[in-house]
């Protein structure tokens, strides 16, 4: 049996790449969002590349609390399932998946709009599960603020196991189209889902045939208590943050594996992918300087703001150069795992605030040469820190370009991977089994 392979991802997030500012590097095409073509290529380089899955993040809300989320960056973006249908007839094997939030949707919506895309891709759909974290969202579905975060995980269980259901409504061969003897389905292979729980009541069922896959692959990328939990029971694969060096990498890939263990899950069927963005040069040196830059693109207002957001209070009356120790020991109801990372960096309050800022940009890339971000992600793979990773670009084409034409050729080098597809669905290609019907 050859040695397993590791898992590249890749992500699209702001217009133009990873970091608010990577719009304006030379070589971003933001004005594209809007434009198939730039989506298209990307897939296919990705494609080139040997990658399992691409990754469309979305919000729904533009992020204009602050005024430099107008002045100086936008997140705008387009509706990724309607965007993902048009990729599935330009691509060719690369999975194909987004974010869809169970706080500010259906389960009949969101079953029946993936089971559409499982058909329309031959099997590469993916969903990736979050439970949405700013209150800008609550406020576009009326709500004054966000539902707690506890509340939103169990609605997110519950919904899942909603959409699952709806998935498993008809028997795989249940569709006769018998025009001889006049029978379109045999109602005996229906199945009614009749689900009544904490937060939703369901009849079903779906009004559409199970998916190829059986079920699109499902993807998470909570890291509280709560998000680990919810991955360790029902996520197939989970987006991770810096892990804070290799060793907090081993444990939080650990800790995924005992957790679905814990749920008589094989451990092996939940992979674990640690977001990277990687920032290649010819010399160290060379990256280096890109780093500089992207940090001198990047208006100190907007790191301002994007640190508030954050924490929820505005740090932007802080001065920027004296010492910044904020009361950090007041829960978040917010996204846990960047508000863990910034308590990470402030520590103490030895770091002024412009330290601050900039330690979280820089601890967000891997500057380097194509052999050392290939031996950088070698270890963290043969070391028991990952399953592969999701890359996300600083600079959209010109990253993925990279990446693909120089780091690619050195993790095949070094047997790490293949580049290759292991076959013609999202799961098979993710080393994932096809799950049974509950019916079955």
């Amino acid at each position: 049996m050859s040695e397993p392979s590791m898992i590249l991802g890749a992500m699209i997030f702001y217009p133009g790449g990873e970091h608010l500012a990577s719009w304006r590097l030379p070589g971003a095409q933001p004005e594209r969002y809007l434009d198939v073509g730039y989506y298209r290529d990307f897939a296919r380089t990705a494609e080139r590349g040997g990658f399992a899955t691409l990754f469309i993040a979305d919000e729904l809300y533009v992020w204009d609390r602050f005024a430099s989320g107008i002045d100086h960056v936008v997140n705008i973006r387009t509706e990724p399932f309607t965007l993902l249908g048009a990729l599935s007839q330009v691509s060719e094997q690369i999975g194909l998946a987004a974010t869809v939030s169970t706080t500010y949707n259906e389960p009949y919506h969101v079953a029946r709009k993936l089971a559409s895309l499982d058909f329309l891709s031959s099997g590469r759909a993916g969903w990736n599960v979050v439970t949405s974290a700013s209150d800008e969202e609550a406020w576009n579905f009326g709500r004054d603020a966000n539902l707690d975060h506890a509340v939103r995980y169990r609605r997110a269980a519950e919904f899942i196991d909603v959409v699952n259901g709806l998935w498993d409504s008809w028997d795989d061969d249940a569709f006769r189209y018998d025009k001889e003897s006049g029978y379109f389905a045999d109602a005996s292979k229906l199945h009614r889902l009749d689900h009544r729980g904490e937060f939703f009541t369901v009849r079903g069922p779906l009004n559409i045939a199970r998916p190829p896959q059986g079920r699109p692959v499902l993807f998470q990328a909570g890291a509280s208590e709560a998000g680990r939990a919810l991955a360790g029971a029902t996520a197939e694969a989970v987006f991770t943050l810096d892990g804070g060096g290799i060793r907090g990498a081993q444990a939080l890939y650990d800790d995924y594996k005992r957790r679905a263990a814990a749920n008589g899950r094989n451990p092996d069927h939940l992979k674990v992918l640690p977001a990277l963005s990687p920032i290649v040069g010819e010399t160290q040196r060379e990256a280096d300087e890109y780093l500089d830059l992207i940090e001198s693109l990047t208006p100190d207002r907007l790191s301002l703001d994007w640190l508030s957001h954050y924490l929820h209070f505005d740090v932007s009356s802080h001065p920027m150069d004296e010492k910044f120790q904020p009361d950090l020991s007041v829960p978040t109801n917010q996204v846990k795992s960047v508000y863990e990372q910034i308590r990470r960096v402030v520590g103490e309050g030895t770091f002024t605030l412009r330290e601050v800022n900039r330690a979280m940009l820089r601890r967000r890339f891997l500057a380097g040469t194509p052999d050392r971000i290939a031996d950088w992600m070698t270890e963290r793979f043969t070391g028991g820190a990952a399953d592969g990773f999701m890359l996300a670009f600083s600079s959209i084409p010109v990253g993925v370009e990279q990446f693909v034409e120089l780091v690619v050729p050195e993790l095949r080098k070094r047997g790490v991977y293949t580049g290759e597809y292991r076959g013609a669905t999202h799961r098979e290609n993710l080393g994932l089994p096809e799950p049974s019907s509950r019916y079955a």
